[in-house]
């Protein structure tokens, strides 16, 4: 099952947070620490992404957690104010925002992609909120000029509106220039952040935020916000994924705390392309930071 929790990000906008599982972990009034005292998780999800694509793993967490995954600005069913901000202090804002307003803290967080740098950054502010730290196949690196312009490309380049979901399996999961090979994984990603219009399947972010968000990191590197994160932090990354291991383990050695994994068979989608090999990756660390 899944349950809806509104909570109000920086300027007002309204944010949707959702927990997976059966039965949630809050009490009857929805937006306290749940009453076992059950510690809390943050997911964040990347950029084009929305809480749902964390539903499994919320699932399996929300065991021994209350985990909570927040649909971010621009994403899911959040607001999507047209003159809104879409910085990065707004995002980690909002997930600071989000986490006091869900009394998650000291809280878990786990962050794929953008929602990765989201939460490094949020726990390099605000270390007296975060007891733990997961960055899922994320670089610190700046990705440059060159790399913004290719996104613009890119979403210029998927024929609008899909007729049906099954092309849009097809396309993102076949055809999309951007695949190297099939992968089903990656069509059932894109598959859940469409929504049906009057004349087709559209996405429920709006593509130019998406590349205003973007504007707002890519031009930066991030290894100094990495150095301030005082709590253990876990890099992981899928083998085929965007996150080298050169600089995975450089990220390991620049964080004070910091561990190492990786899945294979995984490209970006860590998480989603390989659920219990990710799994199998996170858990030890989880259970480290509960015996602390």
């Amino acid at each position: 099952m899944a349950r809806r929790i509104d909570v109000t990000g920086t300027g007002g906008v309204r944010l949707a947070a959702w927990e997976f599982g059966d039965p949630p972990k809050t009490d009857p009034a929805g937006s306290d620490p749940a009453p076992d005292g059950s510690p809390g998780v943050l997911l964040l999800h990347g950029l084009m992404g929305r809480a749902s694509h964390w539903a499994p793993t919320a699932r399996w967490l929300s065991a021994r957690y209350r985990a909570v995954a927040l649909d971010q600005r621009g994403h899911g069913r959040s607001d999507k104010p047209p003159q809104g901000s879409f910085t990065r202090d707004a995002y980690v804002d909002d997930a600071e925002a989000a986490l006091k307003q869900l009394g998650l803290a000291p809280v878990v967080l786990v962050g794929h992609a953008m929602g990765a740098l989201t939460a490094w950054q949020l726990a390099a502010r605000r270390p007296d909120l975060v007891r733990g730290l997961v960055i899922c196949d994320m670089r610190a690196s700046a990705l440059g000029a060159a790399s913004q312009r290719e996104w613009d490309q890119w979403f210029k380049s998927w024929p609008l509106p899909f007729a049906t979901l099954a092309d849009v399996r097809k396309w993102f999961g076949e055809d999309d220039p951007w695949v190297e090979r099939p992968n089903p994984a990656r069509g059932e990603f894109y598959v859940e952040v469409m929504a049906e219009s009057p004349d087709g399947w559209r996405p429920v972010f709006e593509p130019e935020q998406m590349l205003r968000s973007r504007e707002t990191w890519v031009y930066d590197a991030h290894w100094e916000e990495l150095a301030q994160v005082q709590c253990p932090a876990l890099v992981v990354r899928g083998l085929d994924g965007e996150l080298g291991r050169a600089e995975a383990q450089e990220m390991v050695r620049v964080l004070p705390r910091g561990q190492y994994a990786e899945v294979a068979d995984a490209g970006h989608l860590v998480h989603y392309d390989q659920p219990e090999a990710w799994r199998a990756a996170i858990e030890p660390f989880l259970d480290s930071l509960d015996r602390d």
